[in-house]
């Protein structure tokens, strides 16, 4: 299958979420992923004993998430890596560098409850989020290596994750490193890959059902944020305005950073832009799971508010920058060769 005309250059043709969907269906999707998850936060803050036993389910429905995601991957995805090395190095570096320690800066400066902190570190610990890619596109960016960052990221964060979180987050609450990472595994790496060979196996299924696997993904998420926000609400009563402050200054500054990481490398527009998402969009709902059975209920909020917030500042970032074709984009969408690789 070919890129539609309005995807950006080096889509791979395999991959249909977002660079194969209509720019209607991608658009739509960024408006109504927000919606949908704010108003199970709502719901759940209105009737928290109906739904506090989905925490339950929160690592199933992580793993439908995750396998999701691994469906739309194919290992050309993997070989942008040797092409390009430089701006995914660039952005995996500060997405595993930067963000935690931003994160455990924001914690100690706001004089978060240990619950909080250890969570909003767990947020800053995790991998690239699922709808960063339907940002990027929307934004103009490079989607190829927006795809590419996430697969990667993901790939390392049982190794990376649980050692962060052990360095940051153990200054706040004991750290089970060695369980959390076998978690990450369980729940990440083996449905993605699962995913993986599954869309190897029988292309043509894969193909028929991908249109729907965003739409698998936010109710999964909206799940995860409707179980912590209901198991959590008397905490997020008392201390919501001064997380949310915390959320918002982890994600905002993140996009800042990523672009500046970016520019560093003399990278085209398209680049930045994907950077600049992938670093400032975060796998939330992961945190939020892992938050909620490693730590406490209270530990998953920064996660699940997160999950709401970066679903709302990356779709008004993906109407800013979509209605801005950068320099070194062609007008059917194509992106210059970039300056360094």
């Amino acid at each position: 299958m070919n890129p539609s005309p309005d995807s950006p250059r080096g889509s791979s043709p395999a991959y249909s979420s977002p660079a194969d969907q209509s720019p209607r269906s991608a658009k739509l999707a960024v408006t109504v992923f927000p919606l949908l998850i704010i108003s199970g936060a709502a719901i759940a803050l209105l009737a928290p004993a109906t739904f506090t036993p989905l925490g339950a389910g929160v690592t199933y429905a992580l793993m439908v998430i995750m396998f999701g995601m691994g469906l739309t991957l194919t290992l050309p995805d993997f070989l942008l890596v040797i092409k390009r090395p430089l701006p995914i190095l660039a952005g995996v570096a500060f997405q595993f560098g930067f963000m935690p320690l931003l994160a455990f800066g924001i914690a100690w400066a706001l004089q978060l409850p240990p619950a909080l902190a250890a969570g909003l570190i767990l947020v800053g610990s995790v991998p690239g989020g699922t709808s960063s890619n339907v940002v990027t596109y929307l934004a103009r960016g490079d989607v190829a290596l927006s795809v590419t960052m996430t697969s990667i990221s993901t790939l390392l964060s049982p190794l990376l994750t649980p050692l962060l979180a052990l360095w940051l987050a153990g200054q706040y609450l004991p750290v089970p490193a060695g369980d959390m990472a076998w978690d990450i595994v369980r729940i990440v790496l083996i449905p993605v890959i699962g995913g993986l060979v599954l869309r190897l196996l029988l292309p043509k299924l894969v193909q028929a059902v991908q249109p729907a696997l965003p739409w698998i993904s936010v109710l999964g998420i909206t799940y995860v944020v409707v179980a912590v926000v209901s198991g959590s609400h008397e905490v997020l009563a008392s201390a919501g305005a001064l997380l949310l402050l915390g959320v918002v200054l982890h994600n905002l500054l993140g996009y800042g950073v990523g672009y500046g990481a970016a520019m560093l490398t003399r990278a085209p527009v398209p680049t930045r832009r994907a950077i600049s998402v992938e670093v400032g969009m975060q796998n939330s709902g992961l945190a939020a799971g892992l938050g909620g059975t490693h730590f406490s209920a209270e530990a998953a909020l920064p996660g699940a508010i997160f999950s709401v917030w970066h679903n709302i500042s990356g779709g008004l970032l993906a109407s800013f920058w979509g209605a801005r074709r950068p320099k070194d984009q062609t007008e059917d969408g194509d992106a210059a060769t970039p300056v360094a690789t």
